[in-house]
């Protein structure tokens, strides 16, 4: 599947929401409110993965292909960084059709580019303890488990607490 990394636009948030929607059970998964507050604090941002048809006489490297036209939204990041030189990815959905595609890979990579320009020195995320899917991918990206929060989401499931250094020697806090 060939797709492009882009910012979000205002447009784009209904897709989004009902891709948030998919992506997550009831209790974990974002109200419109929550995803829109996150989406619009003032140091987030929001990238997404847009599938595209292509051109087969274009010649492109996975992950950062170059698409003739968009087919649609396949999945988003939402991080943010903190003053503190912290990231925090606040949530990354990829359609259950578009994944083992590389998409959530690219998109996760270029948040923590991102985040490096912040200048964040490390990325922190939750996910569900029971998400093993999502914790086979952050173990494949360097992240470390730090900590457990009981009780975390709304339907009262544990999160589990990952952490990444993102500049090597830097003295996280």
């Amino acid at each position: 599947m060939d797709f492009k990394i882009r910012q979000s636009r205002r447009e784009d948030f209904d897709t989004l929401w009902r891709i948030d929607k998919e992506c997550f059970p009831p209790g974990i998964s974002y109200s419109r409110l929550e995803l829109a507050v996150y989406m619009r604090r003032p140091r987030s941002f929001t990238l997404l993965a847009e599938a595209a048809a292509t051109d087969n006489k274009k010649s492109s490297a996975k992950g950062s292909q170059v698409a003739d036209s968009p087919v649609g939204v396949v999945g988003f990041i939402v991080a943010e960084a903190n003053r503190r030189g912290t990231g925090h990815i606040i949530t990354i959905d990829v359609l259950p059709t578009a994944r083992r595609f590389g998409i959530g890979s690219t998109l996760l990579s270029t948040a923590e580019e991102h985040l490096r320009a912040a200048p964040c020195h490390a990325v922190e995320l939750e996910t569900a303890v029971d998400n093993l899917a999502a914790l086979a991918f952050y173990k494949r990206h360097s992240y470390d488990l730090i900590n457990t929060i009981p009780g975390y989401y709304s339907n009262g499931v544990d999160a589990l607490v990952l952490r990444k250094v993102l500049i090597p020697g830097s003295n996280p806090s």
